[in-house]
């Protein structure tokens, strides 16, 4: 399907979410598990595996680098890694459709080759901003052109890589991880502070790989040489899929679903944490530790919400969630209030104008500020929304149908397959009444 064919979501008001459900496989790691199980010594078996449009432009890409990947069932990866230097020149550009994390990434990686490289994405990413990875890449001594600093990338191969210490302008998984790979490429000692904690998924698996990170503090260093031994991956359900659910039977009185085997990396955990402090019953169960990363069972059931001043620290820790979490407001009881989160402007679309937008349209008192939003709780009524392309606002839209006074339309849906491509049919079988129409 091309994401640039227009798909429209139609949601039937009312509803309630029941029964027990897994979402799929994290795209986070589903990602990861690609690049470094590509450059590890060895196979590495990967089960749980998304297969959404992102991740799967990963996998192609690294099968035009020259590395064997099998798909020998659903959801399930074998990588026959290359190792460290084993990659090839690819024999064209490499298209990495709508992913930012994909071309943030591999602009790291692919900085450390000996071949020039070429990247390129779909319209929406290439309006997105590249120089937060370019800048401190040039500083490691990489060469990459730009188009007035957004996509494509052209890399020049061969360049000598060296360490540096990096402070991160803001709290950015993908900027440090493509620092921290492209570390591995360079010389010395390559270290990245952040101002606030974010997903730490790449240090996580580097370690997991037998690669050697430091973390100290808000701090993370690697040295340049070393080398990745394949293993086994069980990817996490991604808790940012899981969080369109874990909403939808926050808001919608007679819900109890059960989310099972989802990822609580405690640097993703902010969704819970402010769904709780807003009154939502939320309760874990069934904790335990795969491939390094923490998954537990989710459990939530309607409760009354209320409107809550969103706490700062929880803001990185909850920045793909925002969309959903808008929509909780909407259903809140009182005013929320959301600052230091302008990350969300150069997302996918700017989702703090996307989302005010819609709520404004289905009748709900938002107000998008510099760095974030002040909603106050209502009434959801009906209307058309447009989610700009904007797989997390496609879906946020869709929960708040259960609240919904009458039919909610969504526009510009077809980049939902990006991250979850079987939301529909999951959505159904919970309770959610929804329908893609092909415009």
């Amino acid at each position: 399907m091309s994401s640039e064919q227009n798909i429209i979501y139609q949601v039937q008001p009312g509803g309630k979410l029941t029964g027990t459900l897994r979402v799929p496989g994290d795209k986070s790691i589903s990602h990861r598990s690609i690049m470094l199980g590509s450059l590890a010594e060895g196979v590495t078996e990967v089960s749980g595996f998304l297969e959404g449009d992102d991740a799967l432009a990963t996998l192609a890409t690294f099968e035009a680098l020259g590395v064997k990947i099998e798909r020998p069932a659903a959801e399930k990866l074998r990588i026959h890694g290359v190792g460290m230097q084993g990659l090839t020149a690819p024999e064209k550009d490499l298209d990495v459709g709508n992913s930012g994390t994909s071309i943030r990434l591999l602009s790291g990686l692919l900085a450390g080759q000996m071949f020039n490289s070429t990247l390129t994405g779909d319209s929406s990413l290439s309006g997105r901003p590249m120089q937060r990875v370019t800048d401190p890449l040039a500083l490691m001594g990489a060469m990459i052109a730009s188009a007035e600093g957004k996509p494509p990338l052209h890399i020049m191969g061969g360049m000598p890589l060296a360490g540096i210490h990096y402070d991160l302008p803001m709290a950015s998984a993908q900027v440090k991880s493509c620092v921290l790979l492209a570390g591995m490429y360079a010389a010395g000692k390559t270290s990245v502070t952040e101002p606030a904690p974010t997903r730490d998924h790449t240090e996580r698996m580097l370690t997991g790989m037998g690669y050697e990170v430091e973390v100290n503090g808000d701090t993370v260093s690697l040295e340049g040489g070393g080398k990745l031994t394949a293993t086994a991956i069980n990817v996490p359900a991604d808790i940012s899929s899981a969080t369109f659910f874990m909403v939808g039977a926050a808001i919608a009185e007679g819900s109890d679903i059960t989310l099972q085997h989802v990822g609580i990396n405690p640097t993703r955990i902010g969704i819970i944490n402010i769904l709780t402090a807003m009154g939502a019953d939320i309760t874990l169960s069934n904790e335990q530790e795969t491939g390094g990363e923490p998954v537990a069972d989710i459990r939530v059931r309607y409760a009354p919400l209320k409107g809550i001043q969103i706490p700062a620290d929880q803001v990185p820790l909850a920045i793909d969630e925002f969309p959903a979490i808008f929509i909780a407001a909407a259903c809140a009881d009182g005013q929320t209030v959301l600052t230091g989160a302008e990350e969300l402007r150069v997302k996918e679309s700017d989702r703090i104008q996307a989302m005010a937008d819609g709520l404004q349209i289905l009748g709900i008192d938002a107000q998008s500020t510099t760095d974030g939003i002040i909603i106050n709780g209502g009434v959801i009524g009906s209307g058309e929304v447009n989610s700009l392309g904007d797989h997390r606002i496609a879906m946020a839209f869709a929960m708040a149908g259960l609240q919904a006074g009458g039919t909610i339309f969504i526009n510009d849906c077809a980049n939902v397959a990006t991250s979850f491509p079987n939301f529909i049919a999951l959505a159904n079988n919970a309770g959610l009444e929804i329908e893609s129409i092909y415009a």
